[in-house]
C-alpha cells in the first residue's frame, strides 16, 4: 500500500464523539515515549501528521486521521505514564478500554514495544488482556535503529520466548524504526491486504 492522502480527522475525548463512519480503523497505542508519533508520521510520509514530543504522554486523547479517503489511522494515548496524576491516568486508561472494547469497525490494534526493553509487566498485562478480550492485535517493535545487529536479534528472541508464555500462538509483529523507516512496507502491506479483504466482503 502507498499512502498518497493522510489528512487529521478528529480529536475525541470519549468514543461517542468518534467519526460516524464505517470505515475501517486501524489503531497504534504504546507505553509513553515507545516512539508512537513519530513511527505514525514515518508510515504516513509527513513529519508534521502526529505531533512528537520530547515529552512523554503528550497525546491524552483519540485522533483520528483519514487515510486514502478509505481507512482511518487511530493514535490512541499512551498509557504507564508514572508522571501523570492517579486522576489523569485512570481517564486515560478508560478512553483507551471504551474504544479499543466497544468500537465496531476497529480492525486491528498495533501495540508498540521499545524494543531496546526486556518484556515490561505493563505491557504484558495489556497483551494478555486484549487476547482475553479477543481483540486482534498486532506487535510492532519501535526504535530498532539504537541496537546492533546481534542486540536486536537477541532482544527480540528473548521477548518472543516471553510471550510464548502468554499466547499459544505467536502474535503477529514487525520490526521497525522511524529513523530508517524499517517496517513501513511491512505494517502498510498488512494493513492494505486486511482492506482488500473487507472491500471483497
Amino acid at each position: 500500500m502507498i499512502i498518497k492522502k493522510a489528512i487529521f480527522a478528529k480529536s475525541s475525548a470519549k468514543i461517542t464523539e468518534c467519526p460516524k463512519s464505517n470505515l475501517p480503523e486501524y489503531a497504534f497505542i504504546g507505553r509513553s515515549n515507545v516512539g508512537k508519533s513519530s513511527l505514525i508520521n514515518m508510515l504516513c510520509n509527513n513529519n508534521k501528521l502526529a505531533k512528537t514530543s520530547a515529552t512523554p504522554g503528550k497525546t491524552k486523547i483519540i485522533n483520528h486521521f483519514l487515510i486514502n479517503d478509505n481507512w482511518y489511522l487511530v493514535d490512541l494515548p499512551g498509557y504507564g505514564y508514572a508522571k501523570a496524576s492517579k486522576t489523569n491516568r485512570e481517564v486515560f486508561e478508560g478512553i483507551i478500554i471504551e474504544y479499543i472494547s466497544k468500537r465496531e469497525n476497529l480492525n486491528c490494534l498495533f501495540v508498540l514495544i521499545d524494543s531496546r526493553l526486556p518484556m515490561q509487566q505493563i505491557d504484558a498485562e495489556f497483551m494478555q488482556w486484549l487476547g482475553e478480550k479477543e481483540i486482534p492485535f498486532c506487535i510492532i517493535f519501535t526504535k530498532t535503529d539504537k541496537l546492533g545487529k546481534v542486540e536486536k536479534q537477541k532482544n527480540l528472541s528473548n521477548y518472543l520466548q516471553k510471550l510464548s508464555y502468554i499466547f499459544d500462538e505467536e502474535p503477529n509483529y514487525f520490526v521497525s524504526s522511524a529513523q530508517d523507516k524499517t517496517g513501513k512496507t511491512e505494517v502498510l502491506g498488512f494493513i492494505g491486504l486486511h482492506i482488500n479483504e473487507i472491500n471483497k466482503k
